[in-house]
């Protein structure tokens, strides 16, 4: 078995052209199946000998360990895409898991910070309101009491293009820290973004997120010249003048959302949420949304419906006289 999953994953990356991200799941998630069938230093297990009863018990142990059903979900997917891998190869005659059953998991509908919301949270951050007590996440923890450094505001301006331009684009945070010089047009304003299969689209940016830019090349410039770093074509560069990291942005809009003293349990891609919704409310076709954020069902993109008649719900029972 051990065999298989190793070209399985070479397949991922060399044919299927996977995310680093995505190859890290896939062989968290198999390799946490195949730990649970060799529980011992035995033998490694025969893929002939797996059946469905044998990966209904897996499912079953996985629920008792009380993991959350989206988390399960996703290691079945991963088996049934392996087992699928071994079919297709000639390594096994049929797939065992087309007899599992998927967990049926509940529609969840994104919360959707408001347009002012956004906007009020970005603005401040333009005018550097929300420097009083931030600090750098890409530094080790220290408090800076009093009027920020020259530092922190070095750093603000980078945080501010990075908001921006995930509001802006509806990038996922994994393709904002992927961006490279070249993938900018700024003359046009127009992203080309990497998305989930390294599949390519154009994404345009408007003039918020341009003049953040705009503040931030000289603070890249900076970072560049203290560190000479190996990174010089990425866009978004940590306080070591290295690539900033997808765990370096959530941290950023956790820390930002602190200081602005609000109660939103946000990260980046609820900005993400946000655009579509906000794009959908203002009358832009689901297919140019669905496009702008390279969703490759529709279905995928259908969920933004349901949050924008949420708050035309909300709206409609505050303001009606009869509602």
């Amino acid at each position: 078995m051990k065999d298989a999953l190793e070209k399985f994953l070479k397949h991922l990356q060399h044919e299927r052209n996977a995310s680093p991200h995505t190859i890290r799941n896939y062989e968290s998630d198999l390799d946490q199946f195949w730990h649970y069938l060799t529980p011992t230093a035995g033998k490694d297990p025969a893929l002939a000998k797996i059946d469905h009863r044998l990966l209904r018990e897996y499912i079953s142990h996985l629920h008792d360990a009380r993991l959350e059903k989206s988390s399960i979900a996703r290691k079945l997917a991963a088996i049934r895409s392996f087992f699928k891998f071994c079919v297709r190869e000639g390594i096994l005659k049929q797939n065992p898991a087309r007899l599992v059953a998927t967990p049926k998991l509940p529609k969840r509908i994104p919360a959707v910070l408001s347009a002012g919301e956004i906007n009020s949270f970005l603005d401040s951050l333009a005018r550097g309101d929300l420097t009083k007590s931030a600090d750098d996440s890409d530094q080790p923890h220290r408090h800076r009491p009093g009027a920020p450094d020259d530092e922190t505001r070095l750093l603000l301006k980078r945080d501010r293009a990075i908001l921006e331009l995930l509001y802006a684009s509806g990038l996922r945070v994994s393709e904002l820290t992927g961006l490279n010089l070249d993938d900018l047009d700024r003359k046009q304003q127009m992203l080309r973004v990497r998305g989930k299969g390294r599949k390519e689209r154009i994404v345009p940016y408007g003039g918020k997120a341009q003049t953040a830019l705009d503040a931030y090349w000289p603070v890249r410039a900076e970072l560049l010249r203290r560190n000479k770093s190996v990174d010089a074509e990425a866009v978004f560069l940590n306080y070591a003048g290295r690539r900033l990291t997808t765990r370096s942005v959530a941290r950023l809009v956790k820390k930002y959302v602190h200081v602005f003293n609000i109660n939103w349990d946000i990260h980046p891609h609820s900005l993400r949420h946000a655009f579509a919704t906000h794009l959908l409310a203002d009358g832009a076709d689901l297919r140019a949304i669905q496009e702008l954020l390279g969703h490759a069902s529709l279905s995928t993109t259908q969920k933004y419906t349901h949050a924008s008649i949420r708050q035309l719900m909300e709206v409609y029972d505050k303001a009606h006289p009869r509602a």
